[in-house]
Formats: C-alpha cells, sequence, structure tokens
C-alpha cells in the first residue's frame, strides 16, 4: 500500500488509452465522442449499497491490488481513469449496484498478478466507444447523476446510447484537494 501512495503522490501514472473521435457541445456542456482501447481489468463489484457507500469499499480493494495485494507482492502503478459502471433507474437514480473496473497498466496486461482478495476479479473487456463529458470538485452520487442527465439531454436526437448503465470516471487520488478530475461516460449504441 505505501508503494501506491508512493506512486499516486510522485510517480508516473500511465493513461487508459483512447481516441477522442470528435467533440460537440450544447448550451454550456462540452463533451467528446471517444474510442477507449479494451484490455484487462481488475473489477470489483458492490450491491445493496448506495453509489458512494459502495465506493468506499470497492476502491481501497483496487488500489490495494495495484498496490501489490496480489499473488506476486508487485506494485504495478496506477492507470487512470479508474471507471465504475453504474445502473440508472427509470428516474435517473441510481441501483444499489457497482463495479468498479481499473484498467490493468499495459507492463502487465499480458499476465496480470493475481489478485489476494477474492473480491477482486480479472476481467477482459472489449473496446468502448463513450460520450464523455468532465467536471471538477470532489464527485458524489448527485453529481454523477446531474451531468449523466445533461450528458444525455446534450446527446437526445443526434447519438443514441445505452440506457441501463454508463460509466463515472475519476482521475485524481483522493488527498488531491484541487483540480480534481472526473466524468461521465455513455456508452454509444
Amino acid at each position: 500500500m505505501l508503494g501506491l501512495i508512493r506512486n499516486s503522490l510522485f510517480g508516473s501514472v500511465e493513461t487508459w488509452p483512447w481516441q477522442v473521435l470528435s467533440t460537440g457541445s450544447k448550451e454550456e456542456l462540452s463533451y467528446e465522442e471517444r474510442a477507449c482501447e479494451g484490455g484487462k481489468f481488475a473489477t470489483v463489484e458492490v450491491t445493496e449499497k448506495p453509489l458512494d457507500e459502495a465506493l468506499k469499499e470497492a476502491m481501497p480493494k483496487v488500489m490495494k491490488y495495484a498496490g501489490g495485494s496480489n499473488d506476486r507482492g508487485i506494485g504495478m502503478g496506477m492507470t487512470v481513469p479508474i471507471s465504475f459502471a453504474v445502473f440508472p433507474n427509470d428516474d435517473g437514480s441510481l441501483q444499489k449496484r457497482v463495479k468498479v473496473w481499473f484498467r490493468i497498466p499495459n507492463q502487465f496486461q499480458s499476465d496480470p498478478p493475481a489478485p489476494s482478495d477474492e473480491s477482486v476479479r480479472i476481467e477482459e473487456r472489449g473496446g468502448i466507444t463513450v460520450y464523455s463529458t468532465q467536471f471538477g470538485g470532489y464527485a458524489k452520487e448527485v453529481d454523477y447523476v446531474a451531468h449523466a442527465g445533461q450528458l444525455r439531454a446534450a446527446l437526445e436526437g443526434q447519438a443514441p446510447c445505452q440506457g441501463d448503465l454508463y460509466f463515472c470516471a475519476g482521475y485524481d487520488p483522493p488527498m488531491k484537494p484541487y483540480g480534481r478530475r472526473n466524468e461521465v461516460w455513455l456508452l454509444k449504441t
């Protein structure tokens, strides 16, 4: 864990590879269409808890895995963003289910270490195309829901998006107080 903290404060951070396909804006909202690379991810799924509470449970497990809580005892470093899938109800509120996705760094993609924690799973995911919008601050459930609603409204009639889930993404360690970057990603259908 100490290695993880050191890396997040002083080390380099790998960015999940993607390509911007287009940009747009509507009223005050700017967005990008991105093609995100697939790969192997460490995942943790939490159910029966509101988003903010579920993240407090899932994120440390993923961070410990990246920091060396694995069969090789090796700290892999970080990739950003860490994304998490959320599942909206018909009214836009979120179900009590979240799945955190940490993209394993490129150096370990072909042979990732096995997690020590049984709730952490390694999964392969294909590439995805998303519509993304960015915002700052310490994001909470209400922020993600609001920005997802704004992005969905901006894309309405122009770009079909998947309605049964979307991704939220964070780029910063919890100890970074300013200049934080958060995003909401709607999956292109």
